[in-house]
């Protein structure tokens, strides 16, 4: 199986977190964020993928340390788990239906680290969750991960809708593209011979 622990401690945020790529959904999350804390849950579920992620961070300021934080430890976590890449799909897309939200994600798990992030969210905020923070999160997670994600919105007008269809359709397109191909169990995925 493929699994990582990685514990991060800054003058910001104390974020223990575990991953097992190939587990069922289960997640034990805990970020003092509530909208952040169902988001994972989601985003743990909708991916199969077990999460625990428990995070002490600054949230009397607000919650962006948190949100970069934990995104920064995610991506931490899928490299280590990934591991020498030998044998997965590599890439992994699809579109998801929020009720009136659609939402597009697509990932190449590459080696290079860029978002392509095309979403307009109608509210500044959920709750007492920034919304800009969406994109953060994502931003953190990409660089860490060392791989490639777009997500695209082609219509919503629900903040809500939008963001889960975001945090949905991005565990959903990991899923395919880190899943292992039998066919090519002992086989880099790329020409060049590294990812």
């Amino acid at each position: 199986m493929r699994i990582s622990e990685i514990n991060r401690k800054t003058n910001e945020t104390d974020i223990s977190l575990k991953l097992n790529i190939d587990g069922s959904g289960k997640s034990n999350i805990d970020t003092g964020c509530g909208f952040l804390d169902h988001m994972l849950t989601l985003f743990a579920s909708h991916g199969k993928f077990d999460l625990d992620v428990k995070c002490t961070g600054d949230i009397n300021v607000d919650y962006h340390h948190t949100a970069e934080d934990i995104g920064i430890v995610l991506g931490q976590a899928f490299s280590q788990a990934l591991g020498d890449k030998k044998g997965i799909v590599r890439y992994g897309d699809i579109t998801l239906p929020m009720d009136e939200a659609l939402i597009l994600s697509a990932v190449d798990i590459s080696g290079r680290s860029v978002l392509g992030y095309s979403v307009e969210i109608p509210s500044s905020k959920v709750g007492d969750f920034d919304t800009e923070l969406v994109e953060e999160f994502f931003l953190g997670f990409v660089r860490n991960a060392s791989l490639t994600l777009h997500i695209r919105m082609l219509c919503g007008t629900n903040t809500h809708h939008i963001i889960e269809g975001i945090f949905k359709s991005t565990a959903r397109a990991l899923r395919k593209a880190a899943a292992i191909d039998a066919a090519f169990a002992d086989t880099l995925p790329s020409t060049k011979g590294v990812l």
